[in-house]
């Protein structure tokens, strides 16, 4: 046989470039078969209330009748709305005293559960613990702890200290801060994850910190802090997204009240959607709670160049 036909008999090998584009075809299929299930609950479930809500924004709709559209109407009717800036005040004041306390705490509190220690496991579990009871419950227990009438904390304050407890969630003065300290005891989500960023931290650092006789405070700050910088501004971030959203321990405890000082923003969006049923004015809410997350964690990442340090020496 010549060459000719030796080579017409032989196998047809395929080009590796060829191959290659299979192989990630296959792979492209593979991937959106696996999250397809996602993907159709995302569509149906998220995406799909997101534009419509979108399009309701710009519509009169009571859920009876048929959305009449009304252009911006909603959004300006929500600008010159006194609760809508009154709610505003309550929430950021809220965002403002949570944020920072919860990340503080939170931290600290990873870091003494860092420490090898015995019984380490137990106490894990008991901080932990509080942040997957239902907020409803949280709720319930915390009106009553902190009752300015028959509360545990008052009594507590009254016989062993003999001082007089404040109003808590029926002073406006203290109600915001009192729903803070309620949501200090759930911080277990936020103390896992410091946990987590300080048991993969480099050994190798903090021994050579203390040859050099660096204390525990300096190596906190010089070590500890620049290296979890990043998982700082993701708590931070969650933090304000979920200060933002507030609204179960105003609904279950105070109503809003007293006089409005807990009339947080998503407690004042349910009540104009499920209260009045004023569905297209309360889409034109959610759009702007989604406007002022959104600026606010632009903000937050653009702020954060300068004191978030990332992995390989890249500050960005």
């Amino acid at each position: 046989m010549n060459e000719m036909e030796i080579s017409a008999h032989a196998p047809e090998r395929m080009p590796p470039g060829r191959k290659r584009n299979m192989e990630r075809i296959r792979e492209q299929r593979a991937f959106w078969l696996f999250i397809s299930p996602w993907l159709i609950g995302f569509v149906c479930f998220t995406g799909g209330p997101f534009i419509a809500s979108l399009l309701l924004s710009f519509t009169d709709y009571n859920v009876v009748l048929t959305p009449n559209f009304i252009g911006l109407g909603n959004y300006i009717k929500l600008f010159q709305d006194s609760l809508f800036y009154k709610s505003l005040r309550v929430t950021a004041y809220y965002a403002l005293l949570n944020v920072p306390f919860s990340i503080l705490c939170s931290l600290l509190l990873a870091v003494l559960l860092n420490r090898k220690v015995k019984g380490t496991a137990l106490f894990r579990t008991i901080y932990y613990a509080p942040s997957i009871v239902s907020g409803v419950s949280v709720a319930f227990l915390w009106s009553w702890l902190l009752n300015p009438d028959f509360g545990i904390v008052n009594n507590v304050l009254h016989d062993v200290f003999g001082i007089q407890g404040p109003g808590w969630f029926n002073d406006s003065k203290t109600v915001v801060p009192s729903m803070v300290l309620m949501h200090l005891t759930s911080l277990g989500s936020t103390i896992v994850i410091f946990l987590a960023s300080l048991q993969s931290l480099p050994s190798e650092l903090y021994e050579a910190a203390d040859i050099d006789g660096a204390g525990s405070v300096r190596k906190f700050f010089s070590i500890t802090v620049p290296l979890i910088s990043p998982v700082i501004l993701f708590n931070s971030i969650i933090g304000i997204i979920n200060s933002f959203q507030v609204f179960t321990q105003a609904f279950v405890i105070t109503k809003g009240g007293p006089d409005w000082n807990s009339y947080f923003y998503v407690l004042y969006l349910y009540d104009t959607a499920f209260g009045q049923y004023r569905m297209g004015y309360a889409s034109a809410q959610a759009w702007i709670l989604f406007i002022i997350i959104f600026v606010l964690t632009m903000l937050s990442l653009w702020l954060s160049r300068r004191f978030v340090h990332y992995e390989y020496g890249d500050n960005r």
